[in-house]
């Protein structure tokens, strides 16, 4: 629970930081910083699932508390846009309401999918590493 948490906060950390970071007006430029930040939450997302793996968890488990980071992480960012509405203060743009309950969905159903995948995919390279090896006893014939 505490990794999910950590992984959340990172992608609302990401999330508004980078934000912050592209107020260029270069269209060139802020790509580039939507780019960067794409690439640090995917980093924090292949770290997060590379843990719940080396901790042995199920493909199941370890898909559902990467799906729950990106759902918390997702819910934190809409709160921020949320936030920025009230503070900014734009006259006649309506407050991003509906982004609180949508944004955790609309993240974490792909973000299942895909931890699930891949986490499917560490366990088989595991098990096919683990069970390649041939416990050799001297004097015992192998099997």
């Amino acid at each position: 629970m505490r990794a999910m948490l950590l992984v959340a906060l990172a992608y609302v950390v990401i999330g508004v930081g980078f934000a912050a970071l592209d107020r260029s007006s270069d269209s060139g430029q802020v790509r580039l910083w939507r780019l960067a930040a794409w690439v640090a939450s995917a980093a924090a997302a292949a770290l997060h699932v590379g843990y719940e793996h080396s901790r042995g968890r199920s493909p199941r488990a370890t898909a559902l508390h990467a799906a729950g980071a990106v759902a918390l992480g997702a819910f934190g960012l809409a709160l921020a846009a949320n936030v920025h509405w009230l503070v900014a203060g734009v006259p006649g743009q309506r407050a991003p309401l509906l982004a609180l309950p949508v944004w955790p969905v609309v993240t974490a159903v792909p973000a299942f999918l895909g931890a699930l995948a891949v986490a499917a995919v560490l366990a088989l390279l595991t098990r096919r590493r683990t069970h390649g090896r041939v416990h050799h006893t001297p004097g015992k014939p192998s099997l």
